[in-house]
């Protein structure tokens, strides 16, 4: 990268050369200068007004006028120039896209390129389900096509919807999506405005390309026209008439009472006309619901965004990871007293604790699938954030990319988050298409940033208003699970919703508002199998840290891959269902049938027990992301070092009664409530909990990880003893 003055000059990984030209503007910040413009122009504003030490930062980036437009379907992708620069843009990257492999029917018209992308066909290993071919296959491309490491605005900006997940998650869709559905739009801007609210200042980045193909210099940095439509009319309030969503709650709770899901985030929509200007509708938002992430997009075609989400989705910095799960809810006070008393009743709620916990879980097992091991922390818990209505409790997480993972693999590896879709996700997505009344859209989903320097932020598509034909939607949701008040969840998204609403009805009315973990080869290859549980790769995580060298599939695989892949021990993962619905009993006796040692969690156990002729049954109380005390009744090698007494974390709604266990088990450890928690084989190497030696609530003394490496030392033992006979 070479400097003249404000001016650098770079070449690209794609050998495209840019030049960057930076200027300070006197006066004004982001919002002044490109807000206004947004009601005609396509472009965005990025903006944060909610500070937290160590978590948000007060700043603003923006454009208007971008050249390039990215924007996909299912698997079809469309790039489309809008000035003349793009056009550059356009005939450099045509090349590249031509050479991808998962890329078919690629056609270049005037000012457009379109294409699909082939499906994968390749059997993936869950660590690299991000690796499949999908539109994100275009968007890393691009990146690695402009890549340079040390350009930190340049990048793609827009708004991922929530229907992406399907790429990689089959569900059977119920809702039509309208033709001019988009799954995302993403531009490339060429005059990017970022505020620095630090240093207060404001800051013009200018770009010009060169390329075999054409140069951008002296073209003029028009844009095309977007303006607001209107004709669509409302007719009814909500897609959800009153008392429908609670008793969208009491559906739910009967799936939690089996233990098919522990929690789901439903939402409703709110439909209001609207006449307003999407400028005037950010400002009012923005001043009575200050954010961590507010924007206004212009999508083109007359739809825009314009939000105030107080959630991180996910962030990456060089190798850090972030995110920040929020669940856990209560109505501000009218006064601080107040407030101080709603936190009060916040804080000791053991349900929304325990929303916050199955959050947070899940959270860390879709860093632990990319992260290296036992870099993946909570570096707050349950700190508690003011809203101009709600008052949230938030955790706070981090990890650190192992080598052959980047920044969107990290966003993919957590699509979509807990706090909006549930846990298991598999499970909580397909209940949310079977059981929501119309489809996503864009909440849900993310808005942010993709950096051309490997970077990311983006935010939660939540308090976010789409408009579009003169209608303004709003949609909301709240964490339901077995402890749910049905009516007081329905009230839960009204309050949400309120916000958003008001600045809709409401203009004149003043609202108040790591260390790194070295990775080792190991002494012992696990096989895990992934029973669709939402914390199989802290699992995972866990046993790398022991030291074990780990491969995940998910469960109907082959019997064959035990084979070639010769593992020394098969874990056998949590899940919801029973075990009879992924063939547990197949699954072990294909592992004694090669006298493999198995370990057991959760529904491990309880198709270990099942295996050898014992029953289940159901709680009367399920106990989903609960704390439970252990007492050790035999001694077992798992637990060795750990007291006789414990905590740890229980998700389950079925159980194996301690008389119903059959002989050849040794229950080894249970509950205080006299429910069976450990069993250990009294001649094969069988091993297996029912809590989850994962869990948060089971990191006290690090008493969950020794447990897995004691699981570890029992078959590196055993291994190593046949290894000398």
């Amino acid at each position: 990268m070479s400097r003249d003055g404000n001016e650098v000059k770079y070449q690209t990984s794609g050998a495209l050369w840019i030049t960057r030209s930076v200027t300070e503007l006197k006066g004004g910040e982001v919002q002044e200068l490109l807000i206004p413009q947004l009601d005609n122009q396509l472009g965005a504003v990025f903006t944060s007004s909610y500070e937290y030490p160590g978590r948000y930062t007060r700043w603003e980036f923006g454009f208007v006028n971008p050249p390039l437009r990215l924007s996909s379907r299912g698997m079809s992708f469309r790039m489309e120039a809008l000035n003349s620069r793009g056009e550059v843009l356009l005939a450099a990257v045509r090349g590249m896209l031509s050479e991808l492999p998962a890329v078919t029917d690629l056609a270049c018209t005037e000012g457009v390129i379109t294409g699909n992308l082939v499906p994968s066909v390749e059997f993936f290993a869950e660590e690299d389900r991000s690796k499949q071919n999908s539109v994100f296959t275009i968007i890393r491309a691009v990146k690695n096509y402009f890549y340079h490491p040390e350009d930190e605005v340049l990048g793609l900006y827009g708004a991922f919807s929530y229907d992406l997940v399907f790429q990689f998650e089959k569900v059977e869709l119920q809702h039509d999506r309208p033709d001019n559905y988009e799954d995302l739009v993403l531009y490339l801007p060429d005059e990017i405005y970022v505020t620095d609210h630090q240093l207060q200042k404001t800051l013009r980045y200018e770009y010009e390309f060169q390329h075999d193909t054409g140069n951008t210099a002296g073209l003029p940095r028009t844009g095309r026209k977007s303006a607001p439509t209107s004709g669509r009319e409302v007719t009814a309030p909500s897609d959800h008439e009153p008392g429908a969503y609670a008793e969208l709650v009491r559906k739910a709770i009967q799936e939690f009472a089996v233990g098919n899901m522990f929690e789901v985030v439903p939402g409703q929509t709110f439909y209001e006309p609207c006449s307003e200007l999407p400028s005037v509708l950010f400002k009012r938002l923005s001043r009575r619901n200050p954010s961590p992430y507010g924007f206004l997009i212009n999508l083109g075609q007359g739809e825009y965004l314009i939000g105030a989400s107080p959630e991180m989705y996910v962030r990456v910095e060089g190798r850090r990871i972030e995110t920040c799960p929020i669940s856990g809810t209560i109505p501000r006070g009218r006064t601080a007293i107040e407030d101080a008393e709603q936190i009060k009743l916040l804080m000791n709620s053991e349900k929304d604790e325990s929303e916050l916990t199955m959050c947070t879980d899940v959270d860390r097992n879709d860093k632990s699938r990319i992260c290296v091991p036992g870099s993946v922390r909570v570096i707050g818990r349950r700190q508690i954030e003011l809203y101009s209505r709600l008052i949230h409790t938030v955790d706070h997480v981090e990890g650190q990319l192992r080598e052959g993972y980047d920044a969107l693999d990290a966003f993919l590896t957590h699509m979509w988050a807990v706090t909006v879709t549930g846990a298991p996700k598999r499970a909580a997505i397909t209940f949310i298409e079977h059981n929501e009344r119309s489809p996503r859209k864009w909440y849900g989903g993310a808005v942010g940033f993709y950096g051309f320097n490997g970077s990311l932020n983006t935010g939660l598509t939540l308090r976010t208003i789409r408009l579009e034909g003169g209608v303004a939607e709003v949609r909301a949701g709240a964490t339901l699970l077995y402890d749910s008040d049905p009516d007081a969840e329905e009230r839960e998204t009204q309050l949400k919703a309120s916000a958003m609403r008001d600045a809709i009805l409401k203009p004149d009315t003043a609202v108040g508002e790591i260390q790194h973990a070295k990775e080792e080869s190991g002494r012992i290859r696990v096989l895990l199998v992934d029973h669709e549980d939402s914390f199989v790769h802290t699992l995972a995580n866990y046993f790398r840290q022991a030291g074990a060298e780990v491969v995940t599939h998910r469960a109907g695989f082959p019997q064959s891959l035990m084979d070639t892949m010769k593992p020394d021990l098969v874990v056998l993962s949590p899940g919801p269902g029973r075990p009879a619905d992924f063939q547990l009993q197949m699954t072990i006796d294909g592992c004694l049938s090669r006298q493999l040692p198995v370990f057991g969690v959760c529904l491990g156990l309880q198709g270990i027990v099942e295996y050898f002729g014992g029953e289940l049954e159901v709680l009367d109380y399920p106990m989903h992301g609960k704390r439970s005390v252990i007492h050790q009744t035999a001694e077992n090698r798992v637990f060795k070092g750990i007291s006789p007494t414990f905590g740890v974390a229980r998700y389950h709604s079925l159980y194996a009664a301690k008389e119903a266990v059959p002989e050849c088990l040794q229950v080894t450890g249970v509950s205080e409530d006299g429910v069976v928690m450990a069993v250990e084989h009294k001649e094969l190497p069988v091993y297996a909990v029912q809590f989850h030696p994962e869990s948060i609530l089971t990191l006290e003394e690090d008493r969950g990880l020794q447990m897995i490496r004691n699981v570890v030392e029992l078959v590196a033992e055993r291994k190593q003893r046949a290894s000398a006979v």
